[in-house]
């Protein structure tokens, strides 16, 4: 009897098995990217000994002011993200995988100094998470789509 096709891409001979623990994801040089290699670390796994593939991650981020009170007080900002990717075989050099991410979040900026702060880190933290989720999903999909 023959199920829905389906199989888990991290399961016992899955298409995207070779990246779980097998991805060397370059050093952050900022907050922000610290937290978006977090996250994909989270996702991916930390290579143990030695990485076959090494993730390049170039961001791109903006602010902007959306939401104006009668008074012309910016009382909500978007944060956009842009994430160009490229996921490479670190014995040949050869690149398997490049692609670009977007999305954005917002926060609201109404309140006191102290709440409007913490909701501008959260919106960077949410913002990270999704760029994260993103990027998982195609070189998941990249994987599954190589022939075999």
């Amino acid at each position: 009897m023959s199920g829905c096709g389906f199989a888990p891409v991290y399961g016992t001979d899955g298409a995207a098995s070779g990246l779980l623990n097998n991805v060397l994801v370059d050093a952050p040089d900022a907050h922000e990217s610290y937290l978006l290699v977090r996250e994909l670390e989270y996702r991916l796994g930390q290579p143990g000994g030695g990485a076959q593939y090494g993730l390049s991650l170039a961001m791109e981020l903006d602010e902007q002011a959306v939401g104006k009170t009668v008074a012309q007080v910016t009382n909500r900002f978007d944060v956009l993200g842009a994430v160009t990717y490229a996921l490479r075989d670190l014995g040949t050099t050869e690149v398997r995988s490049t692609g670009r991410v977007s999305t954005f979040v917002s926060y609201s900026a109404s309140g006191s100094t102290v709440s409007e702060l913490a909701s501008k880190q959260d919106a960077y933290e949410r913002l990270m998470v999704i760029l994260a989720d993103r990027i998982v999903a195609e070189l998941q999909a990249a994987e599954v789509a190589k022939p075999a």
